[in-house]
């Protein structure tokens, strides 16, 4: 198994209780309505919402993901036969701006030696900023939610 890990970062002017609320408390509630084209539903299939919950996620095209809190994506179109699993880790942290800073590292783990293929880890990578920014742009528009 190889195993490749990529680290990315992302600034936004929103407080760190405010994203992180938006992004893995209520994801099932934002994500749906923050990229209504990408995202169709985010369903708790097993937990509390805590550590060891399992979600699923549908996307428009029909694909879907299914994921731990913390979170390993390990079932899934997302996987496409190249990858064991992916884990994600997040951090968010306070900017000195009264924002915050969003630094993630994901760890690709492939099938058996297979190498990582770059065009979809960056596809990925960018489909994660995408998100990301999404995010933020619906909690601007939507200072209650």
């Amino acid at each position: 198994m190889g195993v490749f890990t990529y680290e990315s970062e992302a600034s936004t002017v929103m407080p760190p209780a405010r994203l992180f609320k938006a992004l893995f408390v209520d994801a099932a509630e934002v994500m749906p309505k923050a990229l209504p084209q990408a995202i169709k539903s985010i369903v708790t299939l097993e937990g509390d919402g805590g550590p060891g919950t399992i979600k699923q996620t549908y996307f428009g095209d029909g694909q879907y993901v299914a994921s731990l809190v913390a979170y390993t994506v390990f079932e899934g179109d997302a996987l496409a036969n190249t990858y064991e699993k992916i884990f994600n880790e997040s951090k968010i942290e306070a900017s000195p701006d009264g924002g915050s800073v969003c630094k993630t590292s994901t760890t690709y783990y492939t099938v058996g030696n297979m190498d990582a293929k770059a065009d979809e880890i960056k596809d990925g990578q960018e489909k994660q900023m995408g998100l990301f920014k999404a995010i933020e742009a619906y909690l601007l528009a939507n200072p209650d939610a």
